[in-house]
C-alpha cells in the first residue's frame, strides 16, 4: 500500500483542499499502488486550437502571465533526462502509440531512424484527446520550482506544444493549479516555438507536492500535442517518515564537484600542479579558433620526458563542447591521482611511476564556453557541439581509411603501401584545407609523443565504441567494419564497459533508441553509424595508438549535483582502462653491435595485418590479447629477426626484445660515409653477393 499525503504542516506551499478554507488539516488517504496505464479519451470536448509557428503570446482572462523575476533555476533537475526518474513514474492521459508513450517524454531524448517505431522522439497525446496531460510522480514530497520543455525529436514530423498549464497533487486525485500572483487565475506558460530549443518556465510560486502534471493548452497548427520535459525540483524533509528516502547522490572523495569554465579549469589545473609539483606538468598543445589554449595535464614520476620502456597514454575530452561530463571527469581524475599519490595509494603510485599519463580535458574550449553560458539544463542537444568555425571535430581528421582500403583492393598492402602510419593526404595539408586549429594541434601532439593507448570521452549515450568508425562500403549508413586488431579493441572496450557502474546496472533502461546492454555495452563504431574522419580511425592508422570512444552518460551536460555519482560510476573504469597499456608485449629493438636503440623499427605480428613502430629510443609496445605470437622486428639497413612471444593472462607486458644486425650494404654505406677503409671480410662478402646477383 502507498500513502497519499495531504499535509499542510509538511507542505506549507500547498493550498487548502477547498478554496476559501483557512483551516489546515492532515488527511491521509490509502490508495492502491497503480501500474502505469495509458488512458485513452474518446470523447471530443473541444476542437484542436489553431496556432502559428511563431512563439505564442499567452494571456489569461485576467491579463498577462506574471513571469518570475529570477533568471536562474533554483532547484536541480528531477532526473527525467538522466533516467533517475524511471518509466513507471511517468503517466499520460493518452498516447498515440507505445513509441510515443509517456516514457518518451524526457528532455533531449532522441528518436530512432524511423518515426512510428518503439523509440519515437517524445510523448504525444492522441489527436482525439481533448484534455491531454503528462504527469510525473516524484515519489517523495518535492518542492517543484520550474519546467523545461521541448517539442518532438523527428526527421519527418513537426510537433510541439506552444502553451500549457501546471497542476500538483499529493495523491494523484485532488489537484490544484499554479496561479498568477496578481490575478489569482491559473497560469498559462509559454512553451516551444521549435522542436529542439529548451524553454524554461519558473513557477510564480514553488509548490510542494508529490505529483506534477503538465496540461497542454495549444500546439502547432497541423501538428500534435507532443512534448519532452524536465522538472526542476528540490527534495524536502518528511518529518513523519511516510515516504522512503530518496537515494543520495554522492562520493566520499573530497574533490571539486562543479562545472568549470575556461578560467576555472585553468585555476584548478594550476592548483593540482602546485599540490603535486613532482608528478605533474601543465603544457599547451596549441590554441582554439578563438585563441583559448588547449591545456594538457601530464602526470608521471618524471614529468616532461619520455622514459625508455615507459608507455604513454592519454585521455581526451570535450571534442564536442556541449558534452561536458568528460571534461569534469578528467579534472576530477587529476585531482584524485594527485591526492592518492600523496597518500601513498599503491595502485595510483604504480600508475604514475610506470606510465606517463596525459589528460586533455577540453579539446573544444570554444564550444564548451557556448554551452556553459546556456547552462546544463538549457544547452539542448547540439548547441556548443561544434567549434567556433562550425566544424565537428570528430569528422575533421584525415580520412586514411579510403586510401588504405583502395590499396588493399589493389593488392598493394603491405609490400607497396604500408598497413600502418599512413601519411596525411596532400589535400589535407594545403593552407586552405578545412581543418580546425584544434584538430591540427591534436595531430601534431599525436606525432610528437609515442602514445600507445587512448580514449576520447563523449556524452549522450552509455556505450563504448571502437574502430573502425567508417564503413568500408561507400555510402553505407552502418556496417560492421572491424580492424585487424578487433580482438584487442573488443577487449579494451569491454574493460571500460565492464567496470562502469552505470553500464553494469541491470535495471537501467536504454538512453534513446538502442539497447547496447544486449551486446555488453560495446559496439563497432561503423556498425552504429559511419563517421568518416574520426579521431579513433586516424589514431590507429597514422600512429601506434589504439583509441576507443566512451559515451559516458545519457545526459550530455548533467547538473552539478549529479557529478559525484557520475564520478563514482566512472572512477574505477578510468583507472582500469589506463592499466590496459600493460596488456601485450613490450621491449626494445637494439643494434647488436652498438646496443643503441633503433628508432622507427617495424614490429609485425604474424596473422595481424597492422604493424607498429619503435619510438626514438628503440622501445615499443604492442597491445595483444593472450596467446602465442610470432613477432618480427625489421628496420632499414638491418636483417629482420623473428621470435616467438607468449602473452599470458598474468600482469604484463611480456618482455620481447630484439637485437638486429646491420646488412653488409648498410655497413658499407656507413664506412664510406665516415671515410674509413672497407675491411677485407666485408669486401669479400660484397663480391660474393655481386657474383650471386650476376
Amino acid at each position: 500500500m502507498l500513502l497519499g499525503l495531504a499535509d499542510h504542516s509538511i507542505c506549507p506551499d500547498v493550498p487548502p483542499w477547498s478554496p476559501g478554507t483557512s483551516e489546515q488539516h492532515v488527511r491521509i488517504r490509502f490508495v492502491k499502488k497503480k501500474k502505469v496505464i495509458i488512458k485513452k479519451r474518446k470523447k471530443l470536448t473541444r476542437p484542436r486550437p489553431l496556432v502559428t509557428t511563431g512563439p505564442p503570446v499567452i494571456t489569461t482572462p485576467a491579463g498577462a502571465l506574471d513571469l518570475p523575476e529570477e533568471k536562474e533555476p533554483g532547484c536541480p533537475p528531477l532526473g527525467l533526462e538522466s533516467l533517475r526518474v524511471s518509466d513507471s513514474q511517468l503517466e499520460a492521459s493518452s498516447s498515440q502509440s507505445f513509441g510515443l508513450g509517456p516514457h518518451r517524454g524526457r528532455l533531449n531524448i532522441q528518436s530512432g531512424l524511423e518515426d512510428g517505431d518503439l523509440y519515437d522522439g517524445a510523448w504525444c497525446a492522441e489527436p482525439q484527446d481533448a484534455e491531454p496531460w503528462f504527469q510525473v510522480d516524484a515519489r517523495h514530497p518535492t518542492r517543484f520550482s520550474g519546467i523545461i520543455t521541448q517539442g518532438r525529436n523527428s526527421v519527418w514530423r513537426y510537433d510541439w506544444v506552444t502553451s500549457y498549464k501546471v497542476q500538483f497533487s499529493n495523491d494523484s486525485r485532488t489537484w490544484w493549479g499554479s496561479r498568477n500572483r496578481s490575478s489569482g487565475m491559473d497560469a498559462v506558460f509559454p512553451a516551444n516555438s521549435d522542436p529542439e530549443t529548451p524553454v524554461l518556465n519558473l513557477l510564480p510560486e514553488p509548490q510542494v507536492a508529490r505529483f506534477i502534471r503538465l496540461l497542454p493548452q495549444t500546439w502547432l497548427q497541423g501538428g500534435d500535442s507532443c512534448l519532452r520535459a524536465e522538472i526542476l525540483a528540490c527534495p524536502v524533509s518528511d518529518p513523519n517518515d511516510l515516504f522512503p528516502k530518496a537515494p543520495a547522490l554522492g562520493s566520499s572523495d573530497p574533490l571539486d564537484f562543479r562545472h568549470h569554465n575556461y578560467k576555472a579549469m585553468r585555476k584548478l589545473m594550476k592548483q593540482v600542479n602546485e599540490q603535486c609539483p613532482n608528478v605533474t606538468r601543465i603544457y599547451s598543445i596549441g590554441k582554439s579558433h578563438q585563441g583559448l589554449k588547449l591545456y594538457v595535464m601530464e602526470m608521471s614520476d618524471h614529468p616532461g620526458q619520455h622514459e625508455l620502456g615507459e608507455p604513454e597514454v592519454r585521455y581526451v575530452a570535450g571534442m564536442h563542447g556541449n558534452e561536458a561530463l568528460g571534461r569534469e571527469l578528467l579534472l576530477l581524475l587529476m585531482q584524485y591521482l594527485c591526492r592518492e599519490f600523496l597518500r601513498g595509494d599503491p595502485r595510483v603510485t604504480r600508475l604514475l611511476t610506470e606510465t606517463r599519463i596525459h589528460l586533455l580535458p577540453s579539446m573544444n574550449p570554444d564550444g564548451y564556453e557556448t554551452a556553459f553560458r546556456r547552462g546544463s539544463e538549457l544547452v539542448g542537444w547540439a548547441e556548443g557541439r561544434w567549434n567556433q568555425q562550425g566544424i565537428d571535430l570528430n569528422h575533421n581528421f584525415a580520412d586514411l581509411n579510403t586510401p588504405l582500403w583502395e590499396a588493399e583492393d589493389d593488392g598493394l598492402v603491405p609490400d607497396t603501401v604500408p598497413n600502418h602510419h599512413l601519411p596525411l593526404p596532400t589535400y589535407y595539408t594545403l593552407p586552405n584545407a578545412t581543418v580546425a586549429p584544434e584538430t591540427r594541434a591534436v595531430i601534431e601532439w599525436m606525432e610528437r609523443i609515442p602514445f600507445v593507448l587512448s580514449a576520447n570521452l563523449h556524452g549522450g549515450e552509455l556505450v563504448v565504441s571502437y574502430p573502425f568508425d567508417m564503413t568500408r562500403t561507400p555510402w553505407a549508413a552502418r556496417e560492421l567494419t572491424p580492424t585487424p586488431d578487433d580482438a584487442v579493441f573488443r577487449w579494451l572496450s569491454t574493460v571500460y564497459a565492464g567496470t562502469n557502474r552505470a553500464m553494469q546496472d541491470p535495471d537501467r533502461r536504454p538512453c534513446h533508441s538502442q539497447d547496447f546492454s544486449l551486446h555488453g555495452n560495446i559496439i563497432n563504431g561503423a556498425d552504429w553509424h559511419t563517421v568518416p574522419g574520426s579521431m579513433n580511425d586516424f589514431s590507429y592508422l597514422h600512429t601506434n595508438c589504439f583509441e576507443v570512444t566512451v559515451e559516458l552518460s545519457c545526459d550530455k551536460f548533467p547538473h552539478e549535483n549529479e557529478l559525484p555519482q557520475e564520478w563514482e560510476n566512472n572512477k574505477d573504469a578510468l583507472l582500469t582502462y589506463l592499466e590496459q597499456v600493460r596488456v601485450g608485449i613490450a621491449g626494445v629493438v637494439r643494434d647488436k653491435d652498438t646496443e643503441l636503440g633503433i628508432a622507427d623499427a617495424v614490429i609485425s605480428v604474424d596473422g595481424i595485418n597492422h604493424d607498429v613502430t619503435t619510438a626514438w629510443g628503440g622501445d615499443y609496445w604492442r597491445l595483444l590479447t593472450p596467446g602465442d605470437y610470432m613477432v618480427t622486428a625489421s628496420a632499414e639497413g638491418y636483417h629482420s629477426v623473428t621470435r616467438s612471444c607468449r602473452v599470458t593472462f598474468e600482469e604484463g607486458p611480456v618482455p620481447c626484445n630484439f637485437h638486429l644486425t646491420k646488412t653488409p650494404k648498410q655497413r658499407l654505406r656507413e664506412l664510406l660515409a665516415s671515410g674509413a677503409k672497407v675491411p677485407p671480410d666485408l669486401r669479400r662478402r660484397l663480391e660474393r653477393l655481386r657474383g650471386q646477383k650476376n
